[in-house]
């Protein structure tokens, strides 16, 4: 403690939470709290300060107004309290308040002897200087959790069988990606399915609109990628064809100065195309690049394959112990809590996206997480809180040597080297989330060690 810190060290910082209903003091006496409850997992806390304490924060604010103040008559750092009172006393109060919460608020919390799990709820009016100043502090704390006997929990394991269909399904869909546009002959009408290469202005009320014009679009007749009723109006044009296309954009458009409007398109066929898939054949794996035979891609194809449906089969029954601990277990979750994981939820959903979608769309696609997200983030809370009493019961500690390897993964995944991606996960403070992701991962693998596997789900 500093010489001009005025806080004291309280006389017990180990004390046993207060009961609900009761009250405690500083050894100072200006420092009382009384403890409430709102649920089994908040305490309010009503924190009064004493009237002394409040004078001599206000007196603080006048000399350091005071040293750079200037008043008329009077010399810098030598204006009288009283007038520098008269002229700055009523833009005190909201400083002063911040000031005596952010001194406080630590020994009534540590008074309390209870410790939130997020930062605290305020409710507090401006202090008047001659008063003793109260506020109420809400303290969201972590809930008690009863876990029942792991033993009992049950969970189900996909069938990770690869089907020959599912590997004639996956071939295809690489046919159909390396497929080539092929021009059909002169006078060929378009048909669903095929893809028109096309120029077109698009007019509302006569007057060109952006975004609306465009030279050698391709159009995929039914793809359902166009605006509702375009592409419909396409069917059986040929090449050289000029169409006009008229189309009404939805209400719930994403350009809201085009949502609800028509449109009248001049539509110019260019070519009507068809998608050729090449053969599958030996010639198809060694285009690839990594095969000599169509058969070696198969095999390939089918590890993947297996693998993959592995690890979903993994992701699916650990999904399913937690889902069947969640329902064994009661307990209650304070709102600003929730709040702190959905806001973490939606800082992370602008990184991911900013840069790479225009900022309006992220902005819509906020608040709309905003608005729906909230029983996902009760979930995540709820399991984290699950799995750190899972892990606390297991004893899991994640050593230095876990986190080093995860961040290597991390690194060669990311092409970092791994001591520069350590030394960035250090500065920027996520080092310790990420230990305790280690930590959640093998409170799963514990739960899922402990519980009965009791079959095979299958389609």
């Amino acid at each position: 403690m500093t010489p001009t810190d005025s806080r004291a060290p309280l006389e017990d910082s180990l004390r046993e939470p207060t009961p609900p209903g009761e009250e405690v003091a500083s050894a100072r006496a200006d420092l009382r709290v009384k403890v409430g409850q709102d649920g089994s997992a908040v305490r309010t806390l009503i924190v009064e300060v004493g009237p002394k304490r409040v004078a001599a924060i206000f007196d603080r604010a006048y000399k350091g107004i005071g040293r750079g103040a200037s008043v008329k008559g009077f010399r810098k750092g030598k204006v009288p309290k009283s007038v520098l009172r008269k002229l700055y006393g009523h833009s005190l109060g909201h400083d002063v308040q911040r000031v005596l919460i952010e001194e406080t608020l630590p020994d009534a919390i540590e008074l309390s002897g209870y410790r939130p799990i997020v930062a605290p709820g305020l409710d507090a009016p401006e202090p008047v200087e001659t008063e003793g100043f109260r506020y109420t502090a809400r303290l969201e704390l972590r809930p008690e959790i009863q876990l029942p006997d792991l033993a009992g929990l049950t969970a189900t394991r996909p069938d990770t069988q690869v089907e020959e269909a599912e590997l004639e399904e996956r071939l295809e869909g690489i046919r159909e990606s390396h497929a080539k546009l092929v021009e059909e002959p002169e006078g060929s009408a378009a048909v669903t399915g095929q893809v028109l290469k096309i120029d077109f202005q698009g007019r509302i009320d006569d007057e060109l609109f952006d975004g609306g014009s465009a030279e050698g679009a391709e159009v995929e007749l039914g793809s359902d990628r166009f605006i509702p009723g375009f592409e419909e109006q396409l069917v059986g044009a040929v090449a050289g064809q000029d169409r006009e296309v008229e189309v009404q954009f939805p209400e719930d458009y994403s350009a809201a100065e085009l949502a609800g409007k028509k449109a009248h398109f001049a539509v110019q066929v260019r070519a009507v195309c068809s998608r050729k898939k090449p053969d599958l054949d030996d010639e198809f794996a060694k285009d690839l690049g990594e095969f000599e035979t169509l058969e070696e891609l198969r095999t390939k194809l089918r590890e993947q394959m297996q693998e993959q449906s592995e690890r979903a089969a993994k992701s699916a029954v650990r999904r399913g112990v937690l889902d069947a601990l969640l329902e064994e277990v009661d307990f209650e979750v304070g709102p600003a809590t929730v709040e702190k994981q959905l806001e973490a939820h939606l800082h992370s959903m602008v990184r991911r996206f900013q840069g790479q979608v225009p900022d309006e769309v992220i902005r819509e696609q906020v608040e709309r997480a905003r608005e729906e997200g909230r029983p996902g983030a009760e979930r995540r809370v709820r399991e984290r809180l699950v799995l750190d009493e899972v892990a606390t019961l297991c004893e899991i500690v994640v050593p230095d040597e876990a986190l080093d390897q995860r961040l290597g993964e991390m690194a060669a995944a990311e092409g970092m080297d791994p001591k520069q991606l350590a030394k960035l996960a250090r500065e920027q403070g996520w080092i310790e989330a990420l230990r305790e992701e280690l930590r959640e991962e093998q409170a799963l693998d514990q739960l899922v060690a402990k519980a009965k596997i009791v079959g095979v789900a299958t389609d």
